[in-house]
């Protein structure tokens, strides 16, 4: 009732409109959990990122630079003069081991992935004597630090003499242990006996049935396979090191190591080395953002009627 002695009333919606008065939105409380896992979640990324936006400021500075400005924002940037001096010097030697990195990291990665991709669909679908216990042999090389084996690998390598030959990388660089295991447990999940068989039924030999039917549907772990022994064979470090000796076969770690140092006597080599750094990231950065798209599940949904 209102101050005059009125009555005030609220007209109700026509029947059968079928509208109603939308209810009151209920504020969501985040819960502790979820800040704190938030909170953690940034916190890593921070830790990640950080070096790498150190590494992208860096390559901006000149050398006096490097040690006379606030290290996490440009001064004077100079990126691309940067660039060029880190490719044209000593003859372009940077070109040369950024072409042999991609050599080992490439050819290295996919034939891994192929090796690991027949190897694990073999231990997932066919069955032969000796089965497990080589099963449990390539879990024991995923235990196996890479490390230990540089030494034993020198030793048969210079036996056979393709010590300091782009195969004494090359040839390591196709054996994955933890490739062939993700690919044997995925083989295992995805591949379905039945669209096998379907497909021998058809008159489809093994070769063609792999090539063309198994790769396909395995295409998920593949991709993991090879972005993970791709960043795997560029990064590494020791292997080279112990194999090669002439500086034109080097990979890029190995030498921006030897730029490194050889700073003492040539100043300049330090932002040359942050610059081939930086240049360096390029390419993993590009193979992931690439590859992601193929990381999807379901390619073989609806292949099985049930």
């Amino acid at each position: 009732m209102s101050a005059t002695g009125t009555t005030t009333t609220t007209a109700a919606p026509p029947a059968g409109t079928g509208t109603a008065a939308p209810a009151p939105r209920r504020r969501r409380v985040p819960r502790p959990g979820r800040i704190v896992l938030v909170a953690v979640l940034t916190a890593a990324a921070l830790y990640f990122l950080l070096p790498v936006y150190w590494l992208v400021v860096a390559a901006t500075k000149s050398n006096d630079s490097l040690y006379g400005s606030f290290g996490l924002w440009f001064d004077d940037p100079r990126l691309w003069d940067n660039l060029s001096r880190v490719f044209s010097y000593d003859g372009h030697v940077y070109l040369r081991w950024a072409l042999n990195s991609l050599l080992y990291a490439g050819v290295g990665a996919v034939l891994a992935t192929l090796l690991s991709a027949a190897a694990g669909f073999a231990l997932a679908k066919y069955r032969f004597a000796g089965r497990e216990a080589v099963f449990k042999f390539v879990l024991a090389g995923v235990l196996l630090p890479s490390t230990a084996l540089a030494l034993p690998l020198y030793l048969m390598f210079s036996r056979l003499e393709l010590t300091n030959t782009y195969w004494g990388v090359l040839i390591p660089s196709v054996v994955s242990p933890f490739g062939v295991y993700l690919c044997r447990i995925y083989a295992e999940s995805a591949v379905p006996d039945s669209v096998l068989e379907a497909a021998r039924v058809d008159g489809a030999g093994e070769g063609r049935i792999f090539f063309t039917l198994v790769l396909r549907i395995m295409t998920p772990a593949l991709v993991t396979v090879f972005l993970f022994q791709f960043v795997h064979i560029w990064n590494n470090y020791f292997l080279p090191l112990v194999m090669l000796s002439d500086d034109r076969k080097y990979p890029i770690t190995l030498g921006l190591v030897t730029w490194q140092q050889a700073a003492d006597r040539v100043p300049e080599l330090t932002q040359y080395t942050i610059g081939g750094a930086f240049v360096s990231v390029i390419p993993l950065a590009v193979a992931m953002l690439v590859l992601q798209r193929f990381w999807r599940t379901g390619l073989t949904e609806g292949s099985v009627k049930e």
